[in-house]
C-alpha cells in the first residue's frame, strides 16, 4: 500500500549514488537518438532548457537544518567509545559499575528541508513539518552565508510555515498564477533532496485540485522529490513560484513518480497571518461531514452525488444556530458549490470568523437556504465526537413496537429519557435489524429519523412511510447513532 510521506531529512547511499552515475551515462543514448527522431518527421515538440530558469531563481532557494536538544546523561569510569568497542567485536563486557552523572541535554541534527526567500528583508516559506520541534533553524543561502532563524509561525494543518533571518537585499522570488498551471505543463524544482543541496529536477503536473485527506487540494506532479526537498519551490516556465514541494506517494520513502505541492496562492493566504499575528485564523460551523454516494444520492432524489452529508451537529454550534440538523447534504456554501465533501471545510476555513454566509441544504427532497454566522477554530482542535452512546435501555417501560418483515425491522417508541439525551425531536429506535435491513448495516439501539424521504417523528409516522415506500426500489434510511446520522439503502426482498 502507498503511503504518504514528508519529502524530509535522510542521507545519500554510496550505493544509490553509483546508480544515479550509472543512469546519468544512460542518458548519452537517448541525446544521441533525438536528432534521428526529429529526422523522421514525428511531431515532436522542443524539449524546454531550464539553464535560465536555474540561474534566475536559484539565488532564492535556501538550504534548511535544524537541531533538536536531547537528554543525554555522562558515562562513569568506562566511556561510551569503550563500550562500543567490547561490543563490535564481539567481547564480554567487563562487569565495571557505571556511575551516571548528571542529565544533561545536548543539541543534535534532526533533519534538512528547503525553503525560498518570500521577501527582501529576509522572510522564507518552507514546510511546517520541517522546522516543527527544531530547538534551533539554520538556514544557508547558495553563497553559503548562514544565519539562525526565528520561527515567525507554523500552521501544521497546511503544513506552511514561515522563518525570518536578519539579512537585507535578498533575491526574492516571483509568485505565480495557480489558476493559470494546466495539466501536462512542464514545472521544475529545487531543493535539498538528501541534504544535497542546490538539486534541481524537472517533470510536468500530473494533475490539479488533488485530493489526499488533507486541509488543502495539491498540485501532484512527477518531478523527483524526495527526503529533504521538503519546503522547497515548485516553479513554472516563467520562473514563478506555483507551489511548495511537500509530500511523495512511496513505498521506500524514496522518490516514486508521484509527488505533491502546496498551491502557492493557499501558500501566501497562510503565511500573510502566520508574519501578521503568528497563527492562522479559520473558520469553522461545528459539523461533522461524510460523502454522499450516488445509491444514496438516486434515493433520495439528490439526483447526483454531490455535496457533504451532516453526520453530526455540536450542541451550541453555529450549525445547530442556523437550524442545520443532522442528515442534511450540504450543497452550496456563501454562493459556491460543494461538489465534493472536502470542499466544505475549505470553503468555511477561508471565511473570516465573524461574518455571516449563506447555506443551501438538501433535507428530505428539497432544497432549504439558512444562514450561518461563522464561528472561529481552536487551534489543534479535538474531534468532538463522543463515540456510540448507548440506547437500548427501556428505562423499566415496555415501549410501543412496530415491524416492517418486508425490510427486516422492529422499532419501538424512543423514551423521553432518551429523546432527551439523544436532543432529538422524535425518531424511532431499531429494537432488532434482521435481513434486508441488517444487510443494509443497521442494528439494534440505531434511531430511524427519515424513511424514504419522510420524516419520522412517532411510530406511525414510521408505519405511514414503510406502507408509501415503493418496494421494488432501494429505500433509503436516515439513521442516528451515537452522536452521528448517516444514510443506508435497504433493499427489500422480493
Amino acid at each position: 500500500m502507498f503511503t504518504t510521506t514528508p519529502a524530509s531529512r535522510n542521507r545519500l547511499s554510496a550505493c544509490a549514488l553509483a546508480v544515479a552515475l550509472g543512469l546519468a551515462g544512460g542518458a548519452g543514448l537517448f541525446a544521441t537518438a533525438t536528432p534521428a527522431l526529429a529526422q523522421s518527421g514525428a511531431a515532436v515538440r522542443g524539449l524546454p532548457d531550464f539553464t535560465d530558469l536555474v540561474d534566475q531563481v536559484g539565488p532564492s532557494v535556501v538550504n534548511i537544518r535544524t537541531t533538536e536538544r536531547v537528554s543525554t546523561r555522562s558515562a562513569g569510569p568506562m566511556d561510551e567509545e569503550m563500550l562500543e568497542f567490547f561490543r563490535r567485536f564481539g567481547l564480554p563486557v567487563p562487569n565495571v559499575p557505571r556511575q551516571q552523572g548528571p542529565q544533561q541535554r545536548e543539541e543534535q541534527p534532526r533533519g534538512v528541508g528547503s525553503g525560498f526567500i518570500l521577501s527582501a528583508d529576509g522572510f522564507v516559506m518552507t514546510n511546517a513539518h520541517v522546522v516543527e520541534g527544531a530547538e534551533e533553524v539554520i538556514v544557508t543561502l547558495t553563497d553559503k552565508r548562514e544565519f539562525k532563524a526565528k520561527i515567525i509561525g507554523a500552521d501544521k494543518r497546511t503544513d506552511v510555515a514561515v522563518v525570518k533571518i536578519e539579512a537585507t537585499g535578498l533575491p526574492a522570488v516571483k509568485v505565480g498564477d495557480v489558476s493559470r498551471l494546466k495539466t501536462g505543463e512542464w514545472v521544475m524544482a529545487i531543493g535539498s533532496p538528501f541534504g544535497l543541496e542546490n538539486t534541481v529536477t524537472a517533470g510536468i503536473v500530473s494533475a490539479k485540485q488533488r485530493d489526499t485527506g488533507d486541509y488543502l487540494p495539491f498540485i501532484q506532479t512527477d518531478v523527483a522529490i524526495n527526503p529533504g526537498n521538503s519546503g522547497g519551490p515548485l516553479l513554472n516556465m516563467r520562473g514563478e513560484v506555483v507551489g511548495i514541494n511537500s509530500q511523495i506517494y512511496s513505498r521506500s520513502g524514496g522518490f516514486m513518480g508521484i509527488s505533491f505541492a502546496i498551491p502557492i496562492d493557499e501558500a501566501i493566504r497562510v503565511s500573510e497571518q502566520l508574519r501578521a499575528t503568528g497563527r492562522v485564523s479559520r473558520g469553522r460551523i461545528g459539523v461533522q461531514i461524510e460523502g454522499v454516494s450516488k445509491d444514496v444520492a438516486e434515493s433520495i432524489g439528490l439526483g447526483k452525488a454531490q455535496g457533504a452529508l451532516v453526520r453530526g451537529v455540536e450542541p451550541g454550534s453555529p450549525a445547530e444556530k442556523a437550524g442545520i440538523e443532522a442528515g442534511d447534504i450540504i450543497t452550496r456554501y456563501d454562493g459556491k458549490p460543494v461538489d465534493k465533501v472536502a470542499d466544505l471545510p475549505r470553503l468555511v476555513g477561508n471565511t473570516k470568523p465573524g461574518t455571516k454566509a449563506g447555506i443551501t441544504v438538501f433535507r428530505r427532497g428539497a432544497a432549504r437556504d439558512l444562514t450561518v454566522t461563522i464561528a472561529e477554530i481552536e487551534p489543534d482542535e479535538k474531534p468532538v465526537a463522543k463515540g456510540e452512546d448507548r440506547q437500548g435501555g427501556q428505562n423499566g417501560k415496555q415501549q410501543p413496537t412496530s415491524s416492517a418483515q418486508q425490510l427486516g425491522l422492529v422499532v419501538a417508541e424512543l423514551t423521553p429519557a432518551q429523546e432527551k439525551e439523544l436532543k432529538t425531536k422524535g425518531g424511532v429506535r431499531v429494537v432488532t435489524a434482521s435481513d434486508a435491513a441488517a444487510r443494509a448495516g443497521l442494528r439494534e439501539g440505531d434511531v430511524i429519523l427519515a424513511l424514504a424521504n419522510v420524516e419520522v417523528r412517532t411510530l406511525k409516522d414510521f408505519e405511514a412511510a414503510v406502507a408509501k415506500a415503493d418496494k421494488a426500489k432501494p429505500i433509503s434510511v436516515l439513521v442516528r447513532r451515537g452522536e452521528w446520522a448517516q444514510y443506508a439503502l435497504i433493499r427489500p426482498a422480493r
